[in-house]
């Protein structure tokens, strides 16, 4: 089985090629299914459906192609399969304050349902063997680095707060209802909590084990949108999911001549080849830019041609950690492998939050967490196949060359 994650920045063709691996994944007799998890949906769109045929389906699965099935999740039906009794709860909780009732079930519709919902449905698919491959089309990235972090939330919620809270409640429900008027959650609330969390169930050891789940980066070849990649990139690796290649989306041809666009083309390159160094080990796979929007099966396969050629879409095309962070003794350490690099020659600058590291004409650029990037001193040291990079001090802003 096969799960396979399509982020990126929004508008950068995430959604297409997501639809242009699941036909290629189909056409060659896996049983495929396409997820989407952004608010704004546009897998439909993409296949060229009519709008009401995903309406009138309520969020299930929709056969469009033989092999191939595609689900927009629906968060009201949501709500009604998952979250009955918190929804409930905390629509009464907002109503009690003086707020509308349909004011009230808005706000109860919380961040994170609709994300809780989706693992809910990989968790179940992946238990049940029911499809060979399983593709997220992802919301834009700082959605889906909340959604990749659900899972180590709540079961720190379970096994630290649950059922502290869950006690309290029970002692002070009684009380309470003497002396105010502000409901607390009753059992069936708590219940509703622990099942779910029961059905999450091991969803973190699939999302993290590399023989079934990678991420796919989508991205375009402009200086923001290059930014935020390499943003997703760390936190996607540093929540331990693997990430096999970025897709370079909509490059201009080469027998593109206008003059008007001799000036984007060079930038592009420029990008392009900076994201080679910034990804390397990861391939960096390039997509053309195509003559009309890409939709509908034909055109979508066509692109999925581009992508991959005659490689199997559903192969890892990495399988290395490209970088790890640890904490010691108070400092963080990045373990890069680096197995031909000798002590003499690598570089080290730190600029703000990104680290550049030299090492004869190898450059890399890692963009840093936050807490890392305040570190005031960095040191590095060779420890076989490598390099060990020490981030030392405060945050007081300093930058150093080392």
């Amino acid at each position: 089985m096969r799960i396979i994650f399509f982020a990126g920045k929004g508008g950068v063709g995430k959604t297409t090629v997501a639809a242009a691996t699941g036909l290629s994944s189909a056409q060659a007799g896996n049983r495929t299914i396409i997820i989407s998890l952004d608010i704004a949906h546009s897998l439909s769109d993409v296949f060229d459906l009519p709008k009401d045929l995903l309406d009138l389906n309520k969020g299930k699965p929709l056969k469009v192609y033989n092999n191939l099935w595609i689900q927009e999740l629906d968060i009201q039906e949501e709500i009604e399969r998952n979250w009955g009794e918190i929804h409930k709860y905390l629509s009464t909780l907002f109503n009690t304050t003086g707020l509308d009732e349909i004011v009230a079930e808005e706000l109860a519709v919380l961040p994170g349902m609709e994300e809780v919902s989706l693992l809910l449905y990989i968790n179940s698919y992946a238990r049940k063997n029911r499809y060979d491959a399983i593709l997220l089309d992802c919301a834009p990235t700082g959605e889906s680095l909340r959604f990749i972090s659900v899972p180590t939330t709540l079961e720190w919620y379970i096994k630290k707060i649950f059922r502290v809270e869950k006690t309290l409640a029970k002692i002070a429900r009684p009380f309470a209802k003497r002396l105010y008027d502000v409901p607390l959650p009753g059992n069936e609330y708590f219940d509703a909590i622990e099942r779910l969390f029961n059905r999450l169930e091991g969803v973190e050891q699939i999302l993290t084990n590399p023989e079934v789940t990678t991420v796919r980066l989508v991205t375009n070849p402009e200086k923001i949108v290059l930014k935020e990649t390499q943003r997703a990139f760390l936190y996607f690796s540093l929540f331990g999911m693997h990430i096999d290649s970025v897709i370079m989306n909509r490059i201009f041809p080469d027998g593109l001549s206008e003059s008007f666009f001799s000036e984007w083309k060079e930038n592009q390159k420029r990008y392009h080849l900076q994201a080679e160094s910034y990804f390397h080990p990861v391939p960096v796979l390039p997509v053309s830019l195509f003559k009309t929007e890409v939709v509908g099966t034909r055109s979508l396969l066509e692109l999925a041609k581009k992508v991959y050629g005659k490689r199997d879409a559903l192969d890892r095309f990495y399988t290395g950690t490209p970088f790890e962070f640890t904490k010691e003794d108070g400092d963080y350490i990045l373990s890069l492998k680096m197995p031909f690099a000798s002590k003499e020659r690598v570089q080290l600058n730190k600029t703000g939050d990104e680290l550049i590291i030299r090492l004869a004409g190898f450059k890399k650029h890692l963009l840093l967490p936050r807490q890392v990037a305040a570190s005031e001193s960095v040191r590095a040291t060779l420890d076989g196949e490598y390099l060990r990079i020490r981030f030392k001090g405060g945050a007081n802003g300093k930058t150093k060359d080392h």
